[in-house]
């Protein structure tokens, strides 16, 4: 992977913001999760990143690959 993974986040106002790995600053604020998401693959398509989508909890609910990933997964959700 060449460029920095995109995390999908929910943000302190109750919206959804798309943060790359290790910034603690987010890059857009959205208002739904499906707009963040579809921003953060956009930016990992061009960075050949993951994205990484967390749940209003935090946790991790959702990862996506777009780089050349050694060991792709077998799953066709996409």
């Amino acid at each position: 992977m060449s460029g920095k993974n995109q995390h999908v986040v929910p943000t302190p106002n109750g919206n959804w913001g798309v943060r790359g790995e290790g910034n603690s600053k987010i890059t857009k604020e959205t208002n739904t999760q499906a707009q963040a998401t579809d921003t953060a693959r956009e930016i990992a398509k061009n960075q050949h990143s993951e994205v990484v989508i967390h749940g209003r909890d935090g946790k991790i609910r959702d990862k996506d690959s777009y780089g050349k990933d050694p060991c792709p997964p077998k799953d066709k959700k996409h």
